[in-house]
């Protein structure tokens, strides 16, 4: 570099990568084992290339991140509860999801603010991804 005051370029020796903004982190994860589960290998069936497969991955879980973003439902604190103590159940089937405004009737839960009626009324009146999008937020 013959002027001090030019920043060194790719390629220089003095080069030093900028820091990483939050969209480019998420741009360079790396290789990773996964376990293709029946779900995963349902979606990749009949492909071969890794190129093919991980491609696949990257588009679903990028429209499934999108589905999360323009679904969902207001809750109160109470109904929140309510709701991460249904899920404690652990992992949250399809099916077990779609029951959620059935299971707020069942369960003996109580706290300050609660009306389960109203929860119930409020989770049968939204669509599957709303209820999904409602799970994924209580992180089950």
């Amino acid at each position: 570099m013959s002027d001090s005051s030019e920043k060194p370029v790719r390629g220089d020796p003095t080069w030093v990568a900028p820091a990483l903004t939050k969209s480019a982190k998420t741009r360079v994860v790396g290789k990773t084992n996964v376990f293709f589960g029946p779900p995963l290998a349902i979606l990749a069936e009949g492909q071969k290339n890794t190129m093919e497969i991980s491609g696949k991955l990257n588009r679903t879980a990028e429209r499934y991140m999108e589905i999360l973003k323009h679904h969902g439902l207001e809750l109160t604190e109470p109904e929140r509860l309510c709701l991460a103590h249904i899920c404690q159940i652990g992992f949250m089937s399809p099916l077990e999801i779609s029951e959620l405004p059935f299971e707020v009737g069942l369960t003996r839960f109580e706290c300050d603010g609660l009306d389960k009626v109203a929860l119930a009324t409020k989770l049968e009146a939204v669509s599957f991804a709303d209820l999904v999008a409602v799970v994924e937020s209580l992180g089950f």
